[in-house]
């Protein structure tokens, strides 16, 4: 038999043992197992910098720099290092209060202690120079390198867009992007993010415990290289573009110009605009702020593809298209006009001119009657059994134009405009209880119908292209690819016979000559266009233009809509041929005209 005392060490041992085992199991664990603390001591020697890539420049489409890169400065903050600092010193070289260094710092903290945060962005060169002779002294604290976006030229600043802080949601569903990075947030810039961001390296740098850069970690073994962003080359013309918006000043309203045989954007300008290099830099912010806040001018509202009008009397281009494709008017075809079209209790009224009209002359004169009774016909036309069943064979040729519907662009934030459905004329009227007297204000362009100002744009280079287009679109290369999208280069063909163009082409052609688009007449150059005042319920019609140049191989097409602007022979007209005359000539000629326009103001 044991003695007790013999049991009693037994166990004691077992007791240490156990400890013993438990404390190696535990150092393993922390040491091998479990980096946390491993990390945390690397952490004291090791900073991770993230390399930021150069932004791909964006030039126009003859060369012209419109987006390049200047060097710029963030100062970030780990936090789990701030200590022993002199806070007054480091607020008065980056030119802060006390209240929002501690503001900032618990920021940092709320969102890692470990990890860098952006302290204060976009610091001045100055300002860089001084932080870099004093950094030692305020540990915790380190400068990163980053590019911040120019725009040389000062114009198209909703077709290039701006970049911004990436938000939250866009951190959680993309694991590119970290808390400080910068993302297109409009045009070109967030169309095209993926290929202007490049892809971000990684440099594991070493620093004594005085904040001081003792060098790479091994050699750069470990740090990777940031990629820099594809260069862009746009679609743009600067020179069209800056006329565009000289002449656009002092007025609301749009210019959209295409080359119809490839659908490339020419110019896209939303009046009122603003000089894109207002948000870009330190003060982006506070000028956001400042533009978003001027509700009069809305200076950031993209007209060209937000904004929706009716097309007024440039519709009756696409009504006579329908109409002879639907085989109820052709080139013989006349109808009366009595200062307008009066039938049934309606009256569409109309201005003096010769009566009664072909179609050619319809078009020339913009006749009101001619397309009121035009409608009337396509939809009472024979064989079908109701009036819904022949506007839904209406729509659906109207559609084919690209109506009523988004491209499929590179363009960001594009409305649909609308042309009305079968379906809402049955809730507004009652079903089959509606006629073509119910709606006939669609013959003009009125009622329902409306177009944003690039569709518009594109309309007139289908007439140009007699029955196809091309998608618009803003880039013409990326990087050093050869092909741009597929979907740029697929021709979309419309539900109208290319032969039902000519005659359109004529009318337009001779309301250049002898009609309503006089204005726009230039020396050996033969154009197409037709003017609309489209109906505005809250002051002076809209001034709305197309225009085709030249029209034995048109190589420009131009949609200009003036609000509140009037006859569209006041100011859309004039607009619309100056930017032809610079486009196809390289110069202005009428340089009393230009100053006319640019100088003009249009009251609102």
């Amino acid at each position: 038999m044991k003695a007790p005392h013999s049991e009693r060490q037994h166990i004691i041992k077992i007791i240490v043992l156990s400890v013993g085992v438990i404390f190696i199991l535990r150092l393993f664990y922390l040491q091998i197992i479990d980096d946390k603390y491993k990390e945390s001591a690397n952490r004291n020697v090791f900073r991770y910098i993230t390399e930021f890539p150069a932004r791909g420049l964006v030039y126009d489409r003859n060369g012209k720099l419109m987006v390049y890169n200047e060097a710029t400065y963030d100062l970030m903050v780990v936090p789990k290092d701030v200590k022993d600092l002199d806070t007054t010193e480091l607020c008065r070289l980056i030119e802060i209060t006390k209240e929002v260094f501690i503001k900032r710092l618990k920021k940092a903290k709320g969102y890692s202690s470990y990890v860098p945060s952006i302290f204060e962005r976009e610091i001045s060169k100055e300002m860089y120079g001084f932080l870099q002779e004093k950094l030692y002294r305020f540990p915790g604290f380190y400068v990163q390198a980053r590019t911040l976006r120019k725009y040389p030229l000062s114009i198209a600043a909703h077709v290039l867009g701006y970049i911004g802080e990436v938000s939250p949601q866009k951190i959680m569903n993309d694991a590119y992007y970290k808390p400080g990075d910068y993302i297109g947030i409009s045009g070109i810039e967030k169309s095209y993010e993926k290929e202007l961001r490049g892809k971000k390296g990684l440099k594991i740098k070493m620093y004594d415990v005085y904040n001081r850069e003792k060098g790479s970690f091994r050699n750069g073994m470990y740090d990777t290289v940031s990629v820099a962003g594809k260069d862009l080359i746009t679609t743009i013309d600067a020179d069209i573009q800056e006329l565009g918006e000289k002449l656009m000043k002092n007025k609301r309203g749009s210019i959209v110009a295409i080359e119809p045989k490839t659908g490339e954007i020419l110019a896209m300008v939303s009046s009122p605009t603003y000089d894109p290099n207002l948000l870009a830099g330190h003060d982006r912010s506070k000028n956001y702020l400042m533009l978003l806040q001027n509700t009069s001018e809305k200076p950031l509202f993209n007209r060209p593809l937000l904004a929706q009008y009716p097309p007024g009397s440039t519709f009756k281009l696409l009504n006579a298209l329908v109409a002879q494709q639907m085989g109820v008017v052709n080139d013989n075809t006349r109808y009366p006009c009595s200062l307008g079209f009066h039938m049934g209790g309606v009256n569409v009224k109309c201005h003096a001119h010769a009566s009664p009209c072909n179609l050619e002359q319809s078009i020339q004169h913009s006749c009101n009657s001619y397309y009121s009774y035009t409608l009337k016909a396509i939809l009472e036309k024979s064989g079908y059994k109701t009036t819904r069943e022949a506007f839904n064979t209406w729509r659906t040729i109207v559609l084919s134009f690209g109506l009523g519907k988004k491209f499929n662009d590179d363009l960001c934030n594009e409305l649909s405009g609308n042309i009305p459905t079968a379906e809402y004329y049955d809730k507004l009227h009652g079903k089959n209880k509606w006629r073509a007297l119910s709606i006939i204000s669609l013959g003009i362009g009125q009622g329902e119908i409306l177009l944003t100002p690039i569709q518009l744009a594109n309309f007139a280079a289908i007439i140009a292209n007699k029955g196809y287009y091309y998608i618009p679109h803003m880039v013409k290369k990326i990087g050093n690819e050869k092909t741009i999208d597929s979907r740029f280069t697929t021709k979309q063909i419309v539900k109208v016979d290319k032969k039902y163009f000519d005659i359109v082409l004529e009318g337009m052609s001779k309301s250049i000559e002898a009609g309503t688009g006089t204005g726009a007449r230039l020396k050996n150059i033969t154009m197409a266009g037709k003017t609309g005042t489209a109906q505005n319920p809250h002051g002076e019609d809209h001034s709305v233009f197309v225009l085709i140049a030249p029209v034995e191989n048109p190589k420009i097409v131009i949609s200009v809509l003036v609000e509140n602007g009037g006859w569209g022979a006041t100011w859309a007209v004039p607009i619309a041929s100056l930017l032809v005359e610079k486009y196809l000539t390289g110069k202005i000629e009428r340089v009393d005209l230009e100053k006319r326009i640019s100088e003009g103001v249009v009251k609102y």
